[in-house]
């Protein structure tokens, strides 16, 4: 019996010391889970201007309005975006761009965007295909890298009407 009791003190010390860890553990998490409940950011494309490239591939700045509608701003240190058109992937960028969305505001960022030989003609051999509606649908997505929570990823899709094309 005193075996056992000289085991129980060592025993309920580090019962303790486990408890305090999982308080400590599901506090830290609780703390987290407000930043990750915000609202996910409003990006739109605000203008594209096109670029010199290499060889076939075209290049584009695609300038993005990024709306925060969160009480706490939003930074960023680095920004990733793929366009995809009529369901297939067409550019993609990158930029070292660095910033802050302020807290119900909006900044306006700058990536360039490369659009490779190949893509471009299979798009142009897809939009054959819907010539009748002159819509196509694209979806856009990104990430912002950095800041406090990490990476903040935003999608945004929808239909393009092609110029040039009237609807019959």
């Amino acid at each position: 019996m005193s075996f056992f009791r000289a085991l129980l003190p060592g025993r309920v010390s580090r019962v303790w010391r486990l408890f305090a860890a999982v308080v400590a553990v599901t506090l830290t998490l609780a703390g987290c889970a407000g930043l990750f409940g915000a609202d996910p950011l409003r990006v739109n494309v605000a203008g594209i201007e096109p670029i010199a490239g290499q060889g076939m591939e075209m290049r584009f700045n695609v300038k993005l309005r990024v709306q925060n509608p969160n009480d706490s701003a939003v930074s960023f240190n680095g920004v990733s975006l793929d366009l995809e058109l009529n369901g297939e992937p067409f550019a993609s960028g990158v930029s070292d761009q660095s910033g802050t969305v302020p807290r119900f505001g909006e900044t306006v960022v700058t990536v360039p965007l490369t659009v490779p030989a190949f893509a471009a003609v299979r798009q142009a051999l897809g939009l054959a295909g819907i010539a009748q509606s002159g819509q196509v649908p694209y979806r856009l997505h990104g990430k912002l890298a950095g800041g406090l929570t990490g990476t903040t990823r935003f999608d945004d899709q929808g239909m393009l009407t092609l110029p040039g094309i009237a609807s019959q």
